[in-house]
This record gives C-alpha cells, sequence and structure tokens, in this order.
C-alpha cells in the first residue's frame, strides 16, 4: 500500500550520478552477456553498473519441505489474486510518457529450453512451461498469488516476478511462504513446487517503493512433488512434523453422536459445555421455581391463589406441590414485609409498597409472581483429525522447465508477447478472465504514461487488456513458440486504464537496464544448496 508518509527519491540527482560512476566497473561474474543474440560484448567500459542489490532471505532448507505441504490443492485454489499497488487510471500524453532510455549497449543471455525438446510446429501459440504463478501469505495472513517465470540462471533456481509480489513494502520484508508453481492449472503442479529462499531487489524498491525497480528475481530450492495426502493419528502426525515433514490438523464440528463415536476410538475432541438458565413451563422436566417482583397493583389485579416457595419448589399452605400441579407461570406468590432503616427506606425506588405504621416502623412490602426455569447445556463438539504428505525430489528448476533467457537496454518499438494469470474485473464491472489459465497479449513495446503515485517515471508498455492477475508475469523478446522460449525484457508491473474509459488497455513494466542487469547477475550465481532429506 502506498501514502504521503513515505519517502520522496529524487532520481534525476544523487542516483544518475552514481550510475554514471559504475558504467567503467567491470562485468564480470560466470553468465557471458552479449550485445545481440550470438555476438559478444563489445568492451568492459560498456559493463552494467554495480547493483544496490537487497537480498531477503525468505526461509531456511530445512523450512522448504513444510512450506511446499503448506500449499495444499486447496489452498492453492482458494487463493485470492494479490491487487495492492498493481492497477492505475493515467493519461498517456506526449509530455505523460516515461522517459524509459538504455544506461548502456544493448545485452542478451541466451534462453534454456526443457531439455532441448522442441514442442514442434502448431497454428496455435505453444504457451511457455517457464510461467506459472507464485503463491504466498500477505500481511494480513491471506494466501495469495501473481505470476512469474523460470529465467536462466548458473544453477537453474531462479524466477522473476514484480517487486510488490515478493516484497511487502508496508513491513518492510518479504512476504511468507514463498513458492512458485510452472504450469499451474487448477491446483495441480505438474513440474513440482518451488520454496523461494533468497529474493534479490532494487535497493531503490525496498526503500523509496520506486516502480522503476518493481522487479524480483528470486532464487529457489529444488522442487518437490507432493504425493497423497495420508491420514495418520496425532503421534505419527506430530513425530513427522517435527521431523519437517508436511502435514495439516483438520477440526471439524461435530454433534454429539459423532463426536462419541470418534473418541471411542480413540480420536481425539473437545467438548465444551455452555450452561445457561431459560424460561420454561412449570411441567418442563428439571424446570425450578423463582420469585419474580412486581408492583402492588398489578399483584393486586392477578387472579387465583397465593402460594409460596421452598427450596425451588412450590408450597401450597404448608404443603410442598407436585410439579404436577404447579400453577401456571405470573401466579401470585406470598407478599414478603421487610423492616429497614429510614435511610434505606428513604433510598428505596423498587416497586415494593412503602409504608410507616402506627408504631413507626419504617416497612417495605415486597411482592411476587412465579416464574419456571431450567438450566440448559448447549456443547460445542469438535474433532481433530490429522493428515501428512510424503514430499520427493523434483530437481532443479532449470531442468525441468527451462529457462527464459534475459535482455536489457533494448530499444523501444521491439514486438514482444506478455504471459500471465489475469483474473480481476475491469473498472467497468466486466470480467473477461477467470484466473485459472495462462493468457497472453502480443505487441510492440512504447511509453508508458508517468504514474507519480508510484514514482513510475521509466516504464514501457504494449497495449493489452490483461486484468490485474497478470502482475508480475514476463515481457517475452523474440518469443519462439516451437521451442516454448524467448528474452526476459520486463515483468507485469501495473495494468493500465490509459484512456479513462474504465478499461484496462496497457500493461507496463521497469525498463530493464544495466542496473536490472546487475541485480539479475547477482542473483543468477547464487546456490540455494540441496534440501535436507
Amino acid at each position: 500500500m502506498r501514502g504521503p508518509s513515505r519517502v520522496a527519491h529524487d532520481k534525476e540527482g544523487a542516483r544518475l550520478n552514481t550510475r554514471v560512476k559504475r558504467l567503467v566497473l567491470p562485468l564480470g561474474g560466470a553468465l557471458v552477456a552479449t550485445t545481440m543474440i550470438g555476438a559478444p560484448l563489445a568492451s568492459a567500459a560498456q559493463a552494467a553498473p554495480a547493483p544496490d542489490v537487497k537480498s531477503s532471505s525468505l526461509t531456511s532448507s530445512g523450512n522448504a519441505k513444510a512450506i511446499a505441504g503448506y500449499w495444499t490443492s486447496s489452498k492453492l485454489k482458494s487463493a485470492k489474486s494479490y491487487l495492492s499497488d498493481s492497477t492505475v487510471s493515467a493519461k498517456l500524453t506526449k509530455t505523460g510518457a516515461a522517459k524509459a532510455a538504455a544506461d548502456g549497449k544493448p545485452g542478451t543471455i541466451a534462453p534454456t529450453g526443457e531439455g532441448g525438446k522442441s514442442a514442434g510446429k502448431s497454428k496455435n501459440l505453444n504457451l511457455p512451461i517457464t510461467v506459472g504463478k507464485v503463491f504466498f501469505v500477505d500481511g494480513k495472513g491471506q494466501e495469495r498469488w501473481c505470476s512469474g517465470t523460470s529465467v536462466q540462471s548458473k544453477y537453474r533456481n531462479l524466477v522473476a516476478t514484480a517487486g510488490h509480489c515478493v516484497y511487502d513494502t508496508d513491513t518492510n520484508k518479504p512476504f511468507d511462504n514463498f513458492v512458485f508453481i510452472p504450469g499451474y492449472y487448477q491446483g495441480k503442479a505438474p513440474w513440482g513446487i518451488y520454496v523461494g529462499a533468497k529474493v534479490n531487489t532494487h535497493d531503490d524498491f525496498t526503500v523509496f517503493e520506486d516502480y522503476d525497480y518493481d522487479y524480483a528475481f528470486v532464487n529457489v530450492y529444488d522442487g518437490v512433488k507432493q504425493q497423497a495426502e495420508k491420514e495418520v493419528d496425532y503421534k505419527t502426525y506430530k513425530a513427522h512434523v517435527d521431523k519437517g515433514g508436511a502435514g495439516r490438523e483438520d477440526a471439524r464440528s461435530v454433534d454429539h453422536k459423532t463426536y462419541d463415536e470418534w473418541t471411542k476410538k480413540g480420536g481425539l475432541g473437545k467438548a465444551e459445555g455452555i450452561d445457561k438458565e431459560d424460561e420454561v413451563g412449570p411441567q418442563y422436566k428439571g424446570a425450578f421455581a423463582v420469585a419474580v417482583e412486581t408492583g402492588k397493583a398489578a399483584w393486586e389485579k392477578t387472579s387465583g391463589n397465593v402460594y409460596g416457595l421452598h427450596d425451588d419448589k412450590v408450597t401450597s399452605g404448608s404443603r410442598v406441590l407436585d410439579q404436577a400441579d404447579w400453577p401456571k407461570s405470573g401466579s401470585k406468590l406470598e407478599p414478603r414485609v421487610e423492616h429497614v432503616t429510614k435511610t434505606e427506606y428513604d433510598a428505596y425506588k423498587g416497586p415494593g409498597h412503602k409504608q410507616i405504621d402506627s408504631r413507626g416502623n419504617f416497612t417495605i412490602t415486597r411482592y411476587f409472581v412465579v416464574k419456571y426455569i431450567a438450566k440448559t447445556s448447549s456443547a460445542k463438539y469438535t474433532i481433530f483429525r490429522y493428515y501428512i504428505t510424503f514430499v520427493t525430489s523434483a530437481g532443479r528448476l532449470g531442468d525441468n522447465v527451462g529457462g527464459q533467457g534475459f535482455t536489457w537496454n533494448q530499444k523501444l518499438g521491439k514486438k514482444v508477447f506478455t504471459f500471465g494469470y489475469p483474473t480481476a474485473a475491469h473498472p467497468d464491472g466486466n470480467k473477461p478472465y477467470s484466473g485459472h489459465t495462462m493468457k497472453w497479449c502480443y505487441g510492440t513495446t512504447g511509453a508508458a504514461p508517468v504514474v507519480p503515485a508510484y514514482k513510475a517515471e521509466e516504464h514501457q508498455a504494449i497495449k493489452c487488456a490483461f486484468t490485474p492477475g497478470a502482475s508480475g508475469g514476463p515481457f517475452l523478446l523474440q518469443y519462439k513458440s516451437s521451442k516454448r522460449t524467448g528474452y526476459l525484457n520486463g515483468v507485469v508491473s501495473l495494468t493500465v486504464d490509459s484512456d479513462k474509459n474504465n478499461r484496462y488497455d496497457r500493461v507496463t513494466t521497469p525498463y530493464f537496464n544495466g542496473e536490472t542487469y546487475g541485480i539479475y547477475k547477482h542473483a543468477a550465481n547464487l546456490w540455494t544448496g540441496k534440501l535436507p532429506g
């Protein structure tokens, strides 16, 4: 979320000065860059600036399997698209267009396909299996998702998405339980679940919420594949979870019969009884009689005999009546005469009759009718069932689905595809997407509207009717349908209604320049290690 308390950032001042200084630094690193596809980089003087990398740990390898197990099929299906900070209405004009510009020569990193396999020729577009959904738990404890893609890296363990889909700028820390599922479809993870290990962002995004840096490169652990859940007793569940395994507790409210049957079989349960009093009739089993005070006039108008009370039972004279003979509710009870002090007499404001007798006694005569109540128990019964999930290793992300290439400092006017899972409605209420399946747009990159609220001054955009949900999805340059690969040239940051007709018509991305490459290069050379067990 964004607000007026955020610190402003002078882009034309200190940051641009430091950018110029960085241009003379050597490139280095394990990944080889080229100025054009297949051509070598001209000189070290054109190397990417040293990045302002903000690297944050997401979880340890010991927790990875438990986090993967957290994302059951039902949770994946019920998660909601993360819509915060992803939409805007901004008119595109010549004076209001973003000024995306290169800070050096263009460069590229080649993609890797799925083990060198080809998808073959098709009249339809073959969707990239590198693209999927990223899932996480937001600051309010809600399961959320965005889009993302696998991208080429030294250890084949890198995911690209939008910065706002990983890092919570309100709490200044990453979201919890982050995972990436390539090829996601309706609760299914065909190539496994990849738990986030570390997120790498530009410092200007995490500190200043500058959307010219709304991108993130997430290193993930080796993937895991979940087997079917198995129901077990509590002892087995506890031992499995204590060893880092995935499991869940299912608490269900049931009736007394189900609770009784479950606990007799050794299952765990909890019964919570709530005692309360409720008005009943004189013949209700378990009823008892109480006196309810009334005024003298109302008491005298009530017809019928006068009764007494003894140990919550009705009496007539000296005889305790059987419950079958109790009179109707509201019958008269014997009045009580109380002798009080003058102070008590003067202070009394109740319905009783106040009188000073001939001897000067201060008396209050109180009048009552009978009422019947019973104590009832409204119990709540809960049973607990326990499930564990065994996971097997799915191997490295890039070995399973490949990784898109990477490119930076490209001119505007390039043809690109963008992919993602749009789901939200247009501002006019029309909802063309479900979010269940991957969609694509094809267009030419051009200037994006300047959006001061997001400090978005250097975005590029394509015409596209995607709605929110596509955030984090890739812009792919030179996408080849037969190989399902291209070159990552951006990630969806904002969905924009640029002509203010209540329909989204553009998606934008931060311009990928040398600084972006610096963040990517740092992340692309990080190893996440092996999962235990």
